[in-house]
This record gives C-alpha cells, structure tokens and sequence, in this order.
C-alpha cells in the first residue's frame, strides 16, 4: 500500500518559473476552449450536432493547469465533459469540432460525437459517456506504464496517467475499485474529481458523503490527496505540479479535489432550475480567464492590445474549424464495418490472426 503523504498550505509558486511564452499559451488555450464550447453551443442550436453535449464554460483552468503539470506523453482519460481537455492536450480544433458534428475527419471518425474525443498522437484515451467508466481504464493505462518500464524495458521513464470525473462518479462502485487497486499495486495515476457542485441537478451535499471534505474518500485507500481552487489556473499548476512529480517519482497514486464550476447546464437540453441566478452570477464574477488575463496584464507585460489581438486570433481560428468541419464529408455507410475488431493483435505465437479474427471476406 502507499504510504499516506500530507500536503503543505502553501506551496512554492512554481508559475513564476515557467516562461512567460508559457503562462501567455495557458490563456491562449482557455480562451480557445470558450471560445470553441460558444460556437459549439449555437451549432447544437442550429442542429448541426445531435445526441448528448457537454459544455465546459467554466471549468477551463482546471484542464490546462492540471495538463499542464504532466509530460505530452502521459496518459490523460476523462468522462463525457471533454471538449476542453481534448483542445488542452493538443487536439486541433478542426478535428474536435469535425467529431462532434459527425463527420469523418472528426478525432474518432465521426462515430463518437461530443462524448468520445479521442486521439492517440497526444496519449488522450476518451471522453466515456458511462459515469465512472473511465476510473478502470485509467488504471489500466497506468498499469501498462509501470509494466513498461519496469519489466519490458527494465527502465524508468516514470508515466503518470491523470483520470478525470465529476463528483458524480464518486458514489460509483467502479471508481472505488480503481482506488483499491491503485493502491494495492502503488500505481502512479492521480484521480482529479473536477467537482463543479452538481451530479447532473442534484447538489453533491444532497448525494455524496463527505462532500465537505472529499479528500477523506482516499484515506480509506491509504493514498495521497489534496483540495485544490480550480478557478485560478496559476493555482491549479502549483498544487498540482508536486503532486505529479510525487508520484512520477515514487510511483504512487493520488486523488485531488478541484473545486470549479460550470456556468452552463449539466447538458445542452439542462434548463439549470436547480440552482439560482444569485449562484451562477457569484462564480461567474471569478472567472478563470479574466482572472489570468488581469495577471498577466499586471504581472506580465501583457497588454490590453495583445489581449484583444489573442482573441481575435482565437475566434478567426475556430470559425475555420467550424467551416472545415461542415466540409468534411459524413461518413460512407462501410464505416459501420471498420473499428469493430482489432485488425491486427500481437504480439501472439501459436494461433493464426485469421482463426481468431475469422475469415475478413466472409
């Protein structure tokens, strides 16, 4: 089992190491994500994506500073709400928006939509519609790792996997699973609970225990853990940031709380009844992106003028994705074939690929 770690208060700023080129790209990146999640919002409107949408208005600084914290090579898995962490790790907006509206030069082909962003050039494992599902996956994929390093290339190069979910995946018996294993094998994978204070429309105080203190949920598996502010993105970096070296290091696991908000509805079809005007209006007066323009501005050398520039540049950008996307072609019905099966699985001696895949002609 792991042994269990205490966090400082107050941490080193470990942002103000960083280039400036660097803490400019993050509100480059959160403002792409807003931008990006806008446009997908009056393209639902305008039914050119169907099926189940998730916007994360809101909570960006919380998957550009926790991404940013981890290699471009460790695995990264999360839930349904995955638009922003897809535009995070790398995925060309184009790809993204093409997914979502069911096209084939989307991430997954098309065959996906707004759930399933998926792209393995920049170790992005999904977007899972199922609450919870993605908790195994993630340690599997970390799993994998440490076997890979330890046994077949008898090295350390020390991946660390970062699984997302919404404080609703929290009362799933499949993430509780996870967190058992992950400690018992000292798996190096960090479970990031984006808590935005509602399982769908109902409040986590209302469905969850210890919803006021979740990091006591680890404590019963012995692991690491930490409560972070997810509405400053330099914050989200200098808590996270120890946290990933700990367990690149040792190879342990971890969980974080990251305490956000998102400022639209679970869904595109949530009318938000379950909360107040008062309520939405408070968090939206700490929004994360205006709070790291105005530092910056401030702190920074950044001026006004390449603000403006930055977002101008930003919306330009996404209405090119949203015109290529409505160019890109839907996908031939011989789609419906392809991506069911492994086309190849190996290595593996002494049963045919065609006897256990069966005959692909007939």
């Amino acid at each position: 089992m792991t042994t269990m770690t205490t966090r400082p208060a107050a941490l080193e700023n470990l942002a103000t190491k960083l280039p400036d080129e660097t803490l400019r790209k993050w509100l480059r990146d959160m403002l792409l994500i807003r931008e990006l999640e806008v446009r997908t919002m009056q393209a639902y409107q305008n039914k050119l994506i169907g099926g189940f949408c998730h916007i994360y208005i809101g909570q960006e600084a919380v998957a550009v500073g926790t991404i940013a914290a981890v290699k471009p090579t460790d695995p990264i898995i999360t839930a349904y709400r995955d638009h922003g962490h897809a535009l995070a790790r790398g995925m060309d907006p184009k790809h993204c928006m093409a997914e979502m509206f069911g096209r084939i030069d989307g991430c997954a082909k098309g065959k996906g939509g707004s759930m399933h962003m998926f792209d393995k050039a920049h170790h992005m494992y999904g977007g899972h519609g199922i609450v919870g599902a993605q908790c195994p996956i993630a340690l599997g994929l970390a799993f994998s790792v440490k076997y890979h390093d330890e046994v077949i290339e008898e090295k350390t190069s020390n991946g660390v996997t970062l699984c997302y979910l919404g404080d609703g995946a929290l009362n799933q018996g499949s993430f509780h699973e996870a967190m058992n294993l992950a400690g018992v094998f000292n798996l190096p994978v960090i479970y990031i609970c984006e808590n935005n204070g509602y399982a769908m429309g109902t409040s986590i105080a209302r469905g969850t225990t210890m919803a006021h203190q979740l990091t006591a949920k680890a404590d019963a598996y012995g692991m690491a853990s930490a409560s972070i502010d997810g509405m400053d993105v330099v914050n989200v970096y200098n808590q996270m940031k120890p946290i990933v070296d700990d367990c690149r290091k040792n190879s342990c696991p971890a969980f974080v709380e990251i305490r956000t908000y998102r400022y639209k509805g679970h869904s595109m079809s949530d009318p938000r009844k379950y909360r107040t005007k008062e309520e939405e209006q408070q968090y939206e007066e700490q929004d994360p992106i205006e709070k790291h323009a105005a530092f910056l501005i401030k702190e920074k050398g950044f001026s006004e003028a390449d603000h403006d520039a930055m977002v101008k540049d930003v919306r330009k950008q996404v209405r090119a994705a949203i015109k290529w996307a409505e160019a890109s072609p839907i996908p031939d019905i011989s789609e419906l074939y392809t991506d069911v099966y492994a086309d190849k699985w190996g290595p593996y001696t002494g049963t045919s690929e065609s006897s256990m895949l069966g005959d692909p002609e007939k």
